[in-house]
């Protein structure tokens, strides 16, 4: 079962988001903030981050700035849900990290469409990973 874990410092919103996956085959957790993603991320290893970006104290900017900054979070599928809609917000998000951006309200079929793209896309392979890929192609031989 994939986990998602939901970050927003709204509970309605989080809810809603939570009610969204229900029964769709998802583990959900709730972090009410920055802070709390970071470290919900870091012990629960999510799939997927569902991130607001208006929080008190960490925006979802800099948490997604700091997931990609940190080896154990820097393949987690982040997809941004928020209020805001502005090209200039889409792209203060694609530069803090994100794989995905949604402005609310977002409706339940393209929530799971989302979130299933980020899981069947994967993680980015890292440099470590590409180079033992390779390691292996080369102790196999031709």
């Amino acid at each position: 079962m994939s986990r998602v874990l939901i970050v927003d410092d709204n509970q309605q919103n989080a809810e809603l988001l939570e009610a969204h996956l229900d029964g769709t085959g998802f583990e959900t957790k709730i972090a009410v903030n920055g802070e709390d993603a970071l470290a919900g991320a870091a012990a629960w290893k999510p799939d997927v981050i569902l991130l607001d970006v208006m929080m008190p104290k960490l925006s979802g900017f800099e948490v997604c700035k700091r997931l990609r900054a940190d080896p154990a979070t820097r393949n987690v599928g982040v997809l941004m849900v928020t209020a805001l809609d502005q090209p200039t917000d889409i792209e203060r998000a694609v530069d803090a990290g994100t794989d995905d951006f949604v402005t609310r309200p977002v409706n339940k079929t393209e929530l799971l469409i989302r979130v299933r793209a980020l899981l069947a896309a994967g993680p980015e392979p890292t440099p470590t990973d590409r180079a033992l890929a390779y390691f292996r192609r080369v102790q196999q031989g031709p």
